[in-house]
C-alpha cells in the first residue's frame, strides 16, 4: 500500500479529478450565458492614479493595458473563487472583511476634529497618559565590592569625604572604580535610571538634595557615590505641548467605542449560540448572548 501511494501515476490521477470537479462545478454555476465584466471610466482613472502614485509618472499605453488585463483576470479569478465557495471558513479573508467594516466606522469618525475645550477636558480626565517624568542630572563614582571587600565601608568613606571636599570640581571619571555605563547623565528620565541601576537606586537618588555628594546608594553593579546637578519634577504638561499626543489619544478612544457601538448594534441582529460546556457559560455572559 506504501509503494502504491508513493506512485507519481496515482498523484497525477488525484490532481486531474480534483482539476475535473472544480471545473464541473464552475460549469454548472456559470451555464451557457457568461458574466458580465466591465471596467468603467472611473475605474480605469483609479488604476492610472494608482499607478503614478507609485512611479511617479502616468502609464504608458502598454502599460494602461497591462494593468486593466490584469484587472479583468483578478475580477474572474475572484468571481470563480466566491463561486466555489473558497472564501468560506478562511481565517485571514475574515479578518479582512472585518478590518474592513471597520474601517468604514473609521472614516466617519475621522471627519469629526476635536475642539480645544474637548483634548482639554480628555487631558484633565487622563493625566496620567500624559505626564512628564521626572527627570535627574546626576553624577556617580563605583565601588566595585569586589575589589574592595572587607574595606568597602572604609574606602567608601575616605572618597566620599574627598569628593565632599572637592565639590561640584571633582572629576567622578577619575576616582573610584571603572563602570562601563558612564559617570555622567544628563536630564535621564527616571524610568531609565531604574532601567539601567535598578529601582532601589533610582527612588534614592531621586530624594537626595541638589548640590552634594551622597552616598553609599546601592545598585545592583555595587555602591555609587552620587552627586545630584538638579532634578525637574514630575508634571502634568500644558495642552499646547502636548496637543498632538491628546489629539491622537481621544481619536483612538473614540474610533474603538464607535466600532463597539457598529459591532453591539449588528449583534443584536444574531442568536449566538455556544455549544462547549466548560467555555459556554463565561463567553456567553461577555457577550451577552444566550
Amino acid at each position: 500500500m506504501n509503494r502504491i501511494l508513493r506512485e507519481p501515476l496515482l498523484h497525477f490521477v488525484l490532481l486531474g479529478a480534483a482539476i475535473f470537479a472544480a471545473d464541473s462545478l464552475v460549469s454548472q454555476r456559470s451555464g451557457d450565458e457568461p458574466a458580465n465584466v466591465v471596467i468603467s471610466a472611473g475605474q480605469i482613472t483609479s488604476i492610472e492614479l494608482g499607478f503614478t502614485r507609485t512611479w511617479h509618472r502616468p502609464p504608458t499605453s502598454d502599460e494602461l493595458e497591462g494593468l486593466i488585463r490584469d484587472r479583468v483576470r483578478e475580477e474572474v479569478y475572484y468571481r470563480e473563487a466566491m463561486a466555489l465557495g473558497l472564501d468560506k471558513d478562511d481565517t485571514i479573508i475574515r479578518r479582512r472583511l472585518q478590518q474592513k467594516l471597520e474601517f468604514l466606522t473609521d472614516d466617519v469618525v475621522a471627519e469629526a476634529e476635536p475642539t480645544d475645550a474637548e483634548l482639554s477636558a480628555y487631558l484633565t480626565a487622563h493625566p496620567d497618559l500624559f505626564r512628564r517624568q521626572r527627570q535627574l542630572t546626576f553624577s556617580h563614582v563605583y565601588l566595585n565590592p569586589d575589589k574592595h571587600g572587607e574595606h568597602l565601608a572604609r574606602d567608601t568613606g575616605a572618597l566620599l569625604a574627598r569628593l565632599n571636599q572637592a565639590g561640584g570640581t571633582a572629576d567622578a571619571s577619575a576616582l573610584g572604580d571603572p563602570f562601563l555605563l558612564g559617570y555622567t547623565f544628563v536630564a535621564v528620565p527616571g524610568t531609565e535610571v531604574a532601567a539601567q541601576f535598578g529601582e532601589q537606586f533610582a527612588a534614592q537618588v531621586g530624594q537626595l538634595s541638589p548640590g552634594q555628594w551622597h552616598g553609599p546608594v546601592e545598585s545592583g553593579y555595587g555602591v555609587h557615590l552620587v552627586l545630584v546637578s538638579a532634578r525637574t519634577e514630575g508634571r502634568v504638561p500644558r495642552l499646547d505641548e502636548v496637543r498632538d499626543a491628546v489629539a491622537r489619544e481621544w481619536d483612538n478612544v473614540r474610533r474603538l467605542a464607535a466600532n463597539n457601538t457598529l459591532y453591539q448594534d449588528m449583534l443584536k441582529r444574531y442568536a449566538v449560540t455556544i455549544e462547549a460546556p466548560r467555555v459556554a457559560a463565561n463567553t456567553a455572559a461577555a457577550i451577552g448572548q444566550k
